[in-house]
């Protein structure tokens, strides 16, 4: 016999859009652009923000905004992400779900 959840939905509703705003808040101050890996050494790969026009940025150069986006994003995230992107897969299609596995698909090795 399982527990019956006391939880109410609209909590968790509202649980969702603050990680949500707070999420764009972050990438809002953080470094724009497409951030892409390069350098010699596979042990300290340099980050590189490309932006708009061509303009870029080593993300070393904008540590202090940058140090928060990478630090939510850090591999704990992987899991909690991984079980959303399963879960609109098996249930109704979300095309937001779907944007963020194609960036992800890109991306990921």
């Amino acid at each position: 016999m399982t527990a019956r959840s006391t939880r109410d939905p609209a909590d968790d509703a509202a649980l969702l859009h603050k990680a949500a705003d707070r999420l764009e808040a972050l990438a809002t101050a953080t470094t724009p652009g497409q951030w892409r890996l390069g350098g010699l050494l596979a042990s300290r790969p340099e980050v590189v923000a490309h932006g708009p026009g061509g303009r870029t940025e080593h993300v070393a150069e904008a540590r202090a905004r940058s140090a928060a986006w990478i630090g939510a994003l850090s591999p704990a995230l992987a899991g909690p992400l991984a079980a959303w992107l399963r879960a609109a897969a098996a249930g109704v299609p979300l095309p937001e779900a779907a944007a963020v596995a194609r960036v992800l698909l890109k991306r990921l090795p």
